[in-house]
């Protein structure tokens, strides 16, 4: 199998300020694309860009606020969108497809799964995938955030080589270089810390609904599968096959990780947690450190309402979330052998599996 590409566009480096698509920076986007596909990667594009095309079109005087306004926005500009990308790839022989996903399709473990025989199919058949959120049927505000987290799942799905988040800032800065003449950019990032987050930053743009601390949060997820993302922008000089070669203007985040098998990427990204389990320093240390399974013992209580076979969050006694697994007990199972060894489980409870957690269905969270 060819290596897989994962290059996530954002509104503001699609659109104008005052909204409409910017024919122009499509037809330079579809041919980077265009490109890497020739030098023979497999490229898929998550694109956001459709409540700015088309809230121009459909009446607004300005970006809408309200849910139903983007809804009906999104349902204008998204045709637009398409119809753009059509014509610029057209242009080099591409065929496109467009995939619609929400969040609950991830959460849905047969739904993603046919969404990753499409991808693979579409793929296979030299046809580039558009992905995009299903913003029309949203019942929330925009959830992916801008699509960057859309992207790094969707990199992970597709087992991809690299995620490229393009936006209309080289990277991450130490400060905001708009005000801080001392700003540095960040050229590599091998860890997530609580001081990466905090120089984050929010929104730039008024098109736009993600920031910075977005893409930070969609490289997390990409580094946590195991796929090393770059966050960055392109120049007429260095486009994304210099961006994959290190030579791209942005910040590289690396990863020691490896790529996680299917049932590990939706327990610990996909699946919504039923309940909680809270942990001792013990057993934090036994599935952190030493890639144990969770046992009774080291339970001090749980939280929630949850039977076997549900994903449940694992925190520690100060409350910081562990990771994510799925149970072998109920609640009030979990609540009756807390503390306890595994003998005296047995005498009392009637459990198929000694291990809450089996250290085969848990995923740590990166920073442990």
């Amino acid at each position: 199998m060819r290596e897989r590409i994962v290059v996530k566009i954002g509104s503001s480096s699609l659109t104008s300020e005052q909204g409409g698509l910017n024919k122009q920076r499509i037809d330079f986007f579809a041919g980077e694309l265009s490109r890497l596909q020739r030098a023979g990667y497999e490229v898929l594009l998550v694109t956001s860009g459709a409540v700015a095309a088309g809230f121009r079109r459909i009446g607004y005087e300005a970006r809408p606020r309200l849910v139903h306004e983007k809804q009906a926005a999104a349902a204008v500009g998204q045709a637009l969108l398409m119809q753009a990308y059509q014509e610029a790839f057209g242009r080099d022989g591409i065929g496109v497809a467009q995939i619609l996903l929400t969040r609950s399709d991830f959460s849905n473990r047969k739904r993603i799964h046919n969404a990753q025989m499409t991808l693979d199919e579409l793929l296979c058949r030299g046809i580039l995938p558009i992905i995009n959120e299903n913003d029309t049927v949203a019942t929330a505000e925009l959830k992916f955030g801008d699509n960057d987290t859309l992207s790094a799942l969707v990199a992970n799905l597709v087992k991809a080589k690299q995620l490229l988040i393009l936006t209309d800032t080289d990277g991450l800065y130490t400060a905001d270089p708009r005000t801080n003449p001392q700003a540095s950019r960040i050229a590599r990032v091998d860890k997530i810390s609580e001081e990466i987050e905090r120089i984050a930053g929010g929104a730039g743009s008024s098109v736009g609904t993600g920031g910075m601390r977005s893409k930070i949060d969609a490289a997390r997820i990409a580094m946590r599968g195991g796929i090393p993302a770059f966050v960055g922008k392109l120049t007429e000089d260095s486009g994304l096959l210099e961006a994959l070669d290190g030579q791209g203007h942005g910040t590289y985040f690396d990863t020691a990780e490896h790529s996680l098998p299917m049932k590990k990427q939706w327990v610990g990204f996909h699946s919504t947690p039923r309940g909680v389990v809270v942990i001792d320093e013990g057993a934090e240390a036994a599935i952190i450190e030493k890639g144990k399974s969770l046992l009774p013992a080291g339970v001090l209580h749980s939280e929630g309402e949850f039977h076997p076979g549900d994903v449940i969050e694992v925190k520690n006694s100060a409350g910081r979330i562990l990771g994510r697994g799925v149970v072998n007990y109920s609640y009030w199972q979990v609540q009756a052998a807390a503390g306890l060894g595994s003998e005296e489980v047995r005498k009392r409870l009637d459990v198929g599996r000694i291990e809450i957690i089996h250290r085969d269905e848990w995923v740590a969270f990166e920073g442990h």
